[in-house]
């Protein structure tokens, strides 16, 4: 338990400290890639219409804001990092966003929503920072609508050469030292390639998503395996 607070701390701590330069970091170190990402894993979740939309490690509500391309009713973000959601909240004001997005403080591992709450919950790049992976996904799956989905995007960890090789040195050390020396943290972007090859990418996560419940499930690579979109169905 000891271990598990720490990394819930640690992750509250790290991603406070880099929210001044969080969204600048994300679209800089990716070459703007990361847009494109967001654009096709909303794309997939419109097809199923959903009006409620649970938005989990929100961030800075990028991926919240790309939702409202489906038009949704309502949609909540989630975060433990409030210094995030503060950047959050003063980007949906400067676009007059706040009236159809909510940001507020809450654990991916505690949601305090009802059960069959919404037509969807999405994450883009939380779940490998969950504390307990299984307990956040079925938090996820609980407030889940009955024939509702989850759309989960996060990084991957291409398999093929020479993306492979390219990938994991970028991923070592350039991108540690292009992070630290633009948010001023050293532990953020050491975190994340750590965080990565730690994560059950592919099959490995599709299987946790059925024990989890979930039907369905699928995987869709996105540039060369650097991220996916994972997707599934809560269905009887």
């Amino acid at each position: 338990m000891e271990q598990q607070n720490s990394k819930k701390q640690q992750v509250r701590s790290m991603f406070n400290n880099i929210a001044h330069r969080y969204d600048f970091l994300n679209h800089f170190l990716s070459a703007g890639i990361d847009y494109s990402w967001r654009r096709k894993a909303i794309k997939l979740m419109g097809r199923k219409n959903p009006k409620t939309i649970l938005d989990v490690a929100t961030g800075t509500g990028d991926l919240a804001i790309e939702a409202l391309k489906i038009n949704p009713e309502k949609i909540i973000g989630v975060d433990i990092a409030e210094d995030m959601l503060e950047f959050g909240r003063k980007k949906l004001t400067e676009k007059k966003l706040q009236d159809k997005i909510t940001l507020e403080t809450g654990d991916s591992e505690n949601l305090r929503f009802g059960d069959a709450s919404f037509d969807a919950v999405m994450v883009a790049f939380g779940v490998r920072n969950f504390e307990n992976l299984e307990k956040g996904l079925s938090e996820m799956f609980r407030v889940i609508n009955q024939n509702g989905q989850v759309m989960i995007l996060e990084f991957s960890k291409p398999k093929k050469f020479p993306v492979k090789q390219l990938y994991n040195f970028y991923f070592r050390f350039i991108l540690p030292s292009l992070g630290k020396m633009i948010s001023g943290d050293s532990s953020a972007y050491t975190y994340l390639p750590e965080s990565v090859g730690k994560f059950p990418d592919g099959d490995a996560f599709l299987n946790i998503l059925q024990k989890i419940g979930f039907k369905e499930v699928k995987q869709i690579k996105l540039t060369f395996g650097i991220a996916s979109i994972y997707w599934g169905l809560k269905a009887s």
